[in-house]
């Protein structure tokens, strides 16, 4: 089992970046709800915590307070390519030192954050504007998988 004593702290801190930075990307991929898309991104470490035990690594990582400073980003457009790195960084360094059931798990937990970021408001009269959509594609690109 992978744990957090396997990763330096600046390590550490881009795996522990890449779930909020789904959760960004997708929260100003279109206009509005970005206060029920914040909730749902906390919902979401609420309910992985209520699964603890299946991953010691994910454990972990949802036991951290999700946080990610937006403030630094002076469009929608760099937090994005800012976010999508991190997450490109995350995906590599858990490839090389995590399992691949970890990677898996890590990966998933990410792209079920940035759904549910996305369905925590209508927008365009659907539950997933088509901004939302590119970005989930974008973020399962930049994890190496497919989107479900």
């Amino acid at each position: 089992m992978t744990t957090k004593a396997a990763f330096s702290p600046d390590q550490w801190q881009a795996v522990l970046e890449g779930p909020p930075s789904a959760g960004m990307i997708v929260a100003t991929a279109a206009r509005g709800g970005m206060i029920r898309e914040s909730i749902a991104m906390s919902k979401a470490y609420v309910e992985a915590r209520s699964q603890h035990g299946e991953s010691e690594l994910l454990d972990e990582i949802i036991a951290a307070k999700p946080a990610i400073d937006h403030t630094k980003f002076r469009s929608a457009g760099e937090l994005r390519d800012n976010g999508l790195e991190n997450i490109r960084a995350a995906a590599r360094l858990l490839d090389s030192k995590a399992t691949a059931e970890e990677t898996d798990g890590y990966r998933r937990f990410v792209l079920e954050l940035a759904n549910k970021v996305a369905a925590a408001h209508r927008e365009e009269g659907s539950g997933v504007s088509p901004g939302e959509a590119k970005a989930i594609e974008e973020i399962a690109t930049a994890l190496s998988t497919t989107s479900s």
